[in-house]
């Protein structure tokens, strides 16, 4: 290595003079032993050889989104380990019929009777929870869930003159967030598509949910892999999951279940549907929540061309498949089988594009909807629940994000614990739509579905609402 040395020029009135001295830098190597050996494998022999790593009391977290991706070989080699129990199991659902953790059904039950112990997280939080500790982040801060049963409080900023006994004249105007903390997990089980040798692991379609984040954040992860394949022949560049996260790998041995081909619909669903698909303009961003907006795209105005998203892990959503095209790896938020336009399959980086207002509309079912834009759609308490999935995520960003919610009409109040608070600005039924003043929580009639009359929609109605003056332009 040379170093210049520039010295001081001096001028005399004749050009400048640089007077400069190299000096020679030893320049030292240090040498590096790589090894040429291909690193040790870390498949093992059987799913019942694996799991015997599992023990009583720990965390399992357990991968998959509806049946895409559950890791149903490690879990029917887990059963078998009698000796095993108090497990506390992470997911994002609990499967159906044999598949997963026993089914949503057989939970929801239980819980309902006081037998098992359930904590109910937004989809996006979870995940969030998820990667939080294994990037070793305890608690971290979310607008999602905030002010709705899973937060409370709230400061004014002034009451009205007279003081406290006259109300409040400014409410909180600072964002409101719910803390949550970090979930760790003892093992994982996970299900992934191509595996090599040394547990490097490549994803198929939407079978990427939650697996990445759960393997990353166990002290033994699990995978169990539909082709286990040689060191080096999956490119650097397709790796979704890097080796160093998984401990052993085994191959899948219980066959890929659909939960749902497409679910049938009522007339009346469509008419909702195609209503909505007004609110839609070409080159938009466009989450469909499960049940009736998944109808939407079929009514949509020709030449309008929308990127439709799903929570679990799709950008560039398609139509539903034909028999010859059923994928059991590509299914949408409703677990229903879709096709793919394009689009980019990481469930985590979803719930990033809907929290960061990226979306340009949200639609949404729901049970409960008030005047100001409050919606209720997860749970009745001590009769059902559904669990919030992404819904909490889907209205945590109002103002960059439209929330329209399309449901039947029927009169009832507000009760249920919330999955949002002042969040919807447009309500879609048979019989009417709605516009939502957020901020004053009024609520504006806009428009009559063919058929309905405003006598019809007063009575099943069951708060105050604006008409305009002139009927006609309803």
């Amino acid at each position: 290595m040379l170093v210049l040395r520039v010295q001081k020029a001096a001028f005399t009135g004749t050009p400048f003079v640089f007077r400069a001295r190299f000096v020679s830098a030893k320049t030292n190597f240090r040498s590096y032993s790589t090894p040429s050996e291909t690193p040790k494998s870390k498949v093992w022999a059987s799913a019942d050889e694996a799991v015997k790593g599992v023990k009583s009391g720990d965390v399992l977290l357990c991968g998959g989104f509806g049946l895409a991706g559950v890791p149903d070989t490690l879990l029917a080699a887990l059963v078998k380990r009698k000796d095993v129990d108090n497990l506390t199991a992470v997911s994002n659902n609990a499967g159906a019929g044999d598949s997963g953790l026993g089914g949503n059904k057989a939970f929801e039950a239980m819980y309902l009777k006081g037998e098992i112990s359930l904590e109910l997280c937004p989809q996006g939080s979870l995940v969030e929870r998820l990667r939080a500790h294994a990037a070793g982040i305890p608690a971290f801060y979310s607008p999602t869930g905030a002010s709705t049963a899973v937060e409370e409080g709230a400061i004014p900023v002034r009451y009205n003159e007279g003081g406290f006994a006259n109300g409040i004249k400014i409410p909180v105007q600072w964002p409101k967030y719910v803390m949550e903390t970090a979930i760790a997990g003892d093992v994982a089980f996970v299900r992934a598509w191509k595996v090599d040798e040394v547990g490097n692991c490549v994803f198929r379609y939407t079978q990427n949910n939650f697996g990445t984040v759960m393997a990353k954040n166990a002290k033994l992860t699990i995978v169990e892999a539909d082709q286990i394949v040689p060191v080096g022949s999956l490119s650097p560049n397709a790796i979704h999951l890097p080796g160093i996260y998984v401990d052993r790998v085994v191959p899948a041995t219980e066959p890929k279940r659909i939960e749902y081909e497409k679910a049938t619909a009522l007339v009346q669903r469509h008419k909702i549907a195609k209503r909505a698909a007004k609110e839609i303009r070409d080159g938009f961003y466009v989450n469909l929540g499960i049940g009736m907006p998944t109808l939407v795209p079929e009514h949509l105005p020709p030449g309008v061309r929308v990127w439709l998203q799903s929570e679990n892990g799709i950008l560039g959503m398609g139509p539903y498949p034909s028999k010859q095209q059923l994928d059991p790896d590509i299914i949408n938020a409703g677990k229903e089988t879709v096709t793919l336009l394009a689009g980019c399959l990481y469930s985590s980086e979803s719930f990033a594009m809907i929290r960061g207002g990226h979306i340009d509309v949200a639609i949404l079912g729901a049970m409960q909807v008030s005047q100001a834009g409050d919606i209720a759609n997860f749970m009745i308490p001590g009769k059902l629940v559904k669990g919030i999935g992404g819904a909490m995520d889907l209205v945590s960003n109002p103002d960059k994000t439209k929330v329209i919610v399309v449901m039947e009409h029927y009169s009832q109040q507000c009760n249920l614990p919330l999955t949002g608070a002042r969040t919807v600005s447009q309500i879609i039924t048979e019989l009417a739509v709605f516009d939502v003043d957020r901020k004053n929580g009024e609520l504006s009639l806009v428009e009559l579905q063919e058929g309905a009359t405003l006598e019809e929609v007063r009575a099943k109605t069951g708060c105050e609402f604006n008409v305009p003056r002139d009927h006609s332009k309803l």
